[in-house]
């Protein structure tokens, strides 16, 4: 059997001892819905997706661009990638599994993954942060989401509040 080297080994066990930090991170997703440089295109649909008022079985992957604040111009600190798709026959709702990769700033190199049911109807929603990599390994916590602005049909800003708890490389790190 093959072990982790020590010092990746006692990293571990000090993630699950509970020894923590928190953060809270306020991102700006640049979705690009249409025109030259989208960044969300469809690739599957169910056969009942075209006659389905909430576009019911539409898969999607996304490469949106993540910023600092709202304005296309901000800061670039990553990149949202990942699904979503039209999960819900009678309200406009997706299930999501998106990865935000930090490319800039406090965290660039590690990754968030967030996942769950976006109910684009409701002028806030909820879903869960269930991992993440580098300063973000064994990542829990939620994300708070709002559409920022929409400019329909080809370009939206979304308003991401991350809450989360994840580990410390060692004791050291307190």
């Amino acid at each position: 059997m093959a072990y982790a080297n020590s010092q990746e080994q006692a990293r571990f066990q000090n993630l699950c001892r509970g020894i923590e930090k928190t953060a809270t991170i306020k991102i700006f997703v640049q979705d690009e819905v249409g025109g030259e440089n989208k960044t969300v295109w469809e690739v599957a649909r169910s056969s009942i997706t075209a006659n389905s008022p909430t576009l019911f079985g539409q898969v999607r992957v996304v490469d949106d661009l993540l910023t600092a604040g709202p304005n296309k111009t901000s800061k670039k600190i990553g990149r949202a990638q990942g699904l979503i798709t039209s999960a819900d026959l009678k309200e406009s709702a997706i299930a999501m599994n998106l990865n935000f990769i930090f490319t800039d700033g406090k965290y660039k190199g590690s990754t968030l993954c967030m996942l769950g049911r976006n109910p684009l109807g409701n002028d806030t929603r909820e879903l869960a942060i269930v991992g993440g990599t580098g300063i973000f390994r064994m990542a829990r916590g939620y994300a708070i989401t709002n559409t920022y602005s929409y400019d329909t049909p080809s370009y939206g800003v979304l308003e991401y509040n991350i809450y989360v708890a994840y580990g410390k490389a060692s004791i050291a790190d307190e």
